[in-house]
């Protein structure tokens, strides 16, 4: 029986904005066809690599204060602009800093790998809408959810904005009321590289990517709450930007009681980012985390003290931190490190080496550490290059 049939019975207009989804023939056609390649990728790939690499950093996706004032439909068009991000397929590169100048020959496969992310990107929210077709025929019980928080919705955002809407409203905060708020932020924001919706984009491929529990884009979207409270991290960090921060503070502490997630909207967070199971991270409000970082739960990142000003740890790209560590004070975790968990680590960890233990020490001494010759936060690998006890503990 055809599902879109039945979303009279599931419908209730307190919840939703838009007019529920009608078939289209855009969803005869294959989601992932053979990417094209284009020209002219080549001049932009050359000029953003050299603007990328100027900085040690990433910075946050919207990090600028706008006095734009948010706006209240749900259907305006995004800008799909062009978006960068690495498989792990390709998981020695980095896609902000290069830990090493590429060869031609790579460059051109990275060329191609940005045209087929980009073309992924394009076609995200079709993919997500066949995945959740498929598992309402899997699952006809769950028909209902899934009409009422994907099918009825005619975007992206529009169904992300509904989701967290409910899952963070209260009975003085309704969900209309969030939506309102969390559908104008995400509309409105878009900046260089997609703006907010396409660090959300990112950072559902990153999941799905990376984390082998992630059976589908739609399953991250509805059940990951990591996602989910980093997504509304980005709306409280935009507000808190534009002054708002009341509002901004508001959101922290929902998303700190439904999802144990508490992530100050002072913090500045990149793009592809993997927060896996999160339960239990803290996040500092000085605090900077990188592109393409991954985070396991029960992650500290704050200050030693009482210290007022520039106080947490600034996270470089490619960074991954395993469960239950803390970093504390103004210090920098290098691009391409990797935090071995439980450790506590309050120096700074240079690039593309591996620091474990408390206090955290670096695996191969601090004058000849072992390099990485891979992303750890692509290969999610937590056990390399400790063959013995002997090689960290004293």
């Amino acid at each position: 029986m055809n599902v879109l049939a039945q979303r009279g019975p599931f419908l209730t207009p307190p919840l939703f904005k838009t007019s529920p989804l009608t078939p289209s023939t855009i969803q005869s056609t294959p989601i992932f066809p053979h990417p094209q390649k284009f020209p002219s990728f080549s001049s932009s790939s050359s000029s953003s690599s050299s603007s990328s690499s100027s900085s040690l950093m990433a910075t946050c996706v919207d990090s600028s204060p706008t006095t734009t004032p948010l706006s209240r439909k749900p259907n305006t068009p995004q800008n799909d602009s062009y978006l960068k991000f690495c498989r792990p397929t390709f998981s020695d590169r980095i896609p902000c800093v290069p830990i090493c100048n590429p060869s031609l020959a790579r460059a051109e496969e990275d060329l191609d790998a940005r045209a087929e992310n980009h073309h992924l990107h394009h076609h995200l929210w079709f993919k997500i809408q066949e995945e959740a077709k498929l598992d309402v025929e899997q699952e006809p019980i769950l028909s209902g959810y899934y009409f009422s928080s994907i099918l009825s919705h005619k975007s992206l955002e529009s169904a992300l904005a509904n989701h967290l809407s409910i899952n963070l409203s209260t009975l003085s905060l309704p969900s209309t009321t969030l939506y309102d708020l969390f559908m104008g932020v995400l509309v409105d924001d878009v900046n260089v590289g997609g703006g907010i919706m396409g660090a959300v984009k990112d950072d559902l491929v990153a999941v799905k990517e990376r984390d082998p529990a992630c059976i589908s884009y739609v399953h991250c979207l509805l059940n990951f709450k990591g996602f989910l409270a980093c997504q509304a991290h980005r709306v409280a960090h935009k507000l808190w930007l534009q002054g708002r921060k009341v509002l901004a503070l508001l959101i922290q502490n929902r998303v700190s009681e439904v999802f144990a997630v508490d992530i100050h909207p002072g913090a500045k967070i990149g793009r592809g980012i993997l927060l896996d199971h999160a339960t239990g991270l803290v996040v500092g409000e000085t605090a900077v985390i990188g592109n393409n970082v991954s985070i396991l739960h029960n992650v500290t990142l704050g200050g030693t003290g009482k210290a007022s000003g520039d106080r947490h740890p600034k996270i470089g790209d490619g960074v991954l931190i395993g469960a239950g560590t803390c970093i504390l004070g103004n210090i920098k975790i290098g691009d391409g490190a990797k935090i071995g968990a439980g450790s506590v680590v309050l120096k700074d960890v240079p690039a593309r080496t591996t620091a474990v233990g408390n206090p955290a020490r670096l695996v191969g001494g601090k004058d000849n550490p072992i390099r990485l010759d891979k992303m750890p936060s692509f290969t999610m690998d937590h056990t390399s290059h400790i063959s013995e006890w002997s090689d960290y503990v004293i």
